[in-house]
């Protein structure tokens, strides 16, 4: 195996810098410090906005540190009595996911049949979903059953909530769906 002069110089650097540092570290120095400063020097001048996460229920408490118009870090609030500044996984992610550049930030459709999909303006999506369930409840509801028994339903909707949600909005969720005659009715944040 033939190793160039350029590659055995950048082994060699990288092999006395692992040795370096694991020697240190064997010496019991930490670099705690270091990053200490580095979190603090990035949220120097950002301001601490108290939030809630919005992954469950539980409503733990977090400070979003905001530098003008942007969203630098999102951590637990220690001031809490719930969460007493820690997160779960879910909440811990929040940051990651508020700048993941993966993250959908348009509506995008399906037509059937198609296999491509295409962005739509939401207010064509919205309407879309209401002219759907409004036709889909007009063809199946049930308004008595065959002994006579009231039942206001319509067997083929399932209403799913997102673990996003926050009780209250599970709560008029579950009053839209409900008023629609929809008995199927879970939360994800339970499954």
């Amino acid at each position: 195996m033939q190793v160039s002069r350029r590659e055995f110089l950048r082994a060699t650097a990288g092999a006395g810098a692992g040795t370096a540092i694991g020697g240190l570290v064997g010496l019991g120095a930490t670099l705690a410090p270091a990053r200490a400063a580095a979190q603090e020097l990035r949220l120097k001048d950002a301001k601490a906005v108290p939030s809630i996460c919005p992954f469950c229920s539980v409503g733990c408490a977090t400070l979003v540190h905001v530098k003008g118009d942007r969203i630098v870090n999102i951590e637990g609030d220690p001031r809490s009595p719930h969460n007493e500044g820690t997160l779960c996984p879910k909440g811990a992610a929040i940051y990651q996911l508020h700048v993941n550049p993966n993250r959908a930030t348009k509506v995008l459709h399906r037509k059937p049949g198609a296999s491509n999909w295409e962005v739509v303006e939401l207010e064509w999506a919205m309407d879309r979903v209401a002219e759907l369930t409004k036709k889909t409840r007009d063809e199946t509801f049930i308004e008595k059953l065959p002994n006579g028994k009231v039942v206001n339903m319509s067997p083929a909707i399932f209403a799913l909530g997102g673990a996003t949600l926050d009780n209250e909005f599970n709560h008029v969720c579950q009053k839209f769906w409900r008023g629609l005659g929809v008995v199927a009715i879970e939360n994800q944040a339970r499954i």
